[in-house]
């Protein structure tokens, strides 16, 4: 069995990226426990800026690992509202909570309902193989 987690309750995308609606057409970002597996460990993060209007497939970060460098692609339209400043001091939190602490930023989308257009848990990790 694997020991990396997929929660029911989030959206996936195939860029590895979850999506956690928290409410009033808000979300919140973070890569998933497979891709914080696959960079090894984690050592700057750098995000997107409050107020910023991304796109779908927009880069709009970088993680940086001891293994390398991969970009923070924006999973749906809308704009930054806010970013985990925690990661900052500590990007470890992305290889230790990747779904808790080590979140990435929030976005309020321009559509909330394209969120039903990504991939659920199952779909998630039946692309992975």
């Amino acid at each position: 069995m694997s020991s990396l987690d997929y929660p029911d309750d989030l959206r996936y995308t195939t860029d590895h990226e979850w999506i956690r609606d928290v409410g009033d057409g808000t979300v919140r970002v973070g890569i998933t426990s497979y891709a914080q597996d696959a960079l090894g460990d984690v050592v700057y993060v750098s995000l997107p800026t409050v107020g910023e209007t991304v796109a779908p497939g927009d880069s709009c970060g970088e993680v940086e690992s001891t293994k390398s460098v991969s970009d923070i692609y924006a999973p749906l339209a809308g704009e930054v509202t806010a970013v985990n400043d925690a990661l900052d001091a500590t990007p470890e939190l992305v290889n230790t909570d990747s779904y808790g602490e080590g979140w990435m930023y929030e976005m309020k989308l321009a559509d909330p309902s394209v969120l039903e257009t990504l991939l659920d848990s199952e779909a998630y990790q039946g692309q992975l193989d």
